[in-house]
């Protein structure tokens, strides 16, 4: 019986190569499907945008937190394949109480690069997911020394929350050269408008998702902070992983451009 260690240092056992996967993670979806995978990924959930033509095809089993257990069931998957942040821990151990869960846990590019690998490992695609993660490194080795302006970045309005320390989010802003504001905090500290103020940042990031900020949001911070340069950003070049950040360098490239 084939066994895999997952990101989170656990053996997960399987008992062939799987071939009913459901993926509960939207970039590892978006990973699967440019491995190679079509039918043997049988279930997403309804965040899973990418491609679109699995999001239109696929059965929708829930979002990354809340699951439909009774559609799980009804596709009986041989692997469920999900993240220990964007999931809700209580639901993945109900599941891991019945099928075989390989769980990632990343929070920067060597950890997305293990999780490529160690996937294409458990679909027979080792030599696809190899190169994919080649393609990755070449692109960021490459990737051009930006100005370290002082940035906080928004995934929230009301409360606001930002990405601090110990998150993609911090990685791909230190990617582009910038300094993070709230470096000294982990993870998704809740900040009042006084605290924002106080920080002054060059740069505040409205992200796109999970909260969808507007050109209104753009006004209303402008507002608040008037030397600050205040800019609508796509969220799933900073937080998505796999092969999503082949698409993210050339994005965060034209992004440093603009903001230079």
């Amino acid at each position: 019986m084939p066994a895999f260690i997952d990101q989170m240092g656990r053996t997960v056992l399987l008992k062939h190569s799987p071939r009913r996967i459901i993926s509960l993670v939207p970039s590892q979806t978006e990973f699967l499907y440019d491995l190679g995978l079509r039918d043997e990924v049988v279930g997403v959930t309804k965040f899973c945008l990418h491609p679109e033509l699995w999001y239109r095809s696929k059965t929708r089993v829930g979002g990354t937190k809340q699951y439909h257990f009774d559609r799980i069931a009804a596709l009986k998957p041989d692997l469920i394949i999900g993240n220990k942040e964007e999931n809700e821990k209580e639901q993945i151990e109900t599941l891991m109480e019945q099928y075989p869960v390989w769980m990632s846990d990343i929070y920067g590019l060597e950890d997305a690069y293990e999780m490529m690998l160690k996937l294409g490992e458990i679909v027979s695609k080792d030599r696809q997911a190899q190169s994919l993660v080649n393609q990755t490194r070449l692109g960021f080795s490459d990737f051009p020394e930006g100005k370290g302006l002082r940035v906080v970045y928004l995934i929230w309005h009301k409360p606001i929350m930002a990405a601090a320390n110990h998150t993609f989010i911090q990685e791909m802003l230190s990617q582009c050269g910038w300094i993070n504001a709230l470096a000294t905090q982990t993870r998704y500290p809740q900040l009042t408008l006084e605290v924002l103020q106080s920080l002054n940042p060059d740069l505040l990031l409205l992200s796109s998702e999970p909260f969808p900020f507007k050109e209104k949001h753009v006004n209303f911070y402008q507002e608040l902070l008037p030397s600050t340069q205040v800019k609508l950003v796509d969220g799933e070049a900073f937080s998505w992983y796999g092969t999503r950040l082949l698409k993210t360098q050339p994005y965060l490239q034209d992004l440093m451009n603009e903001l230079s």
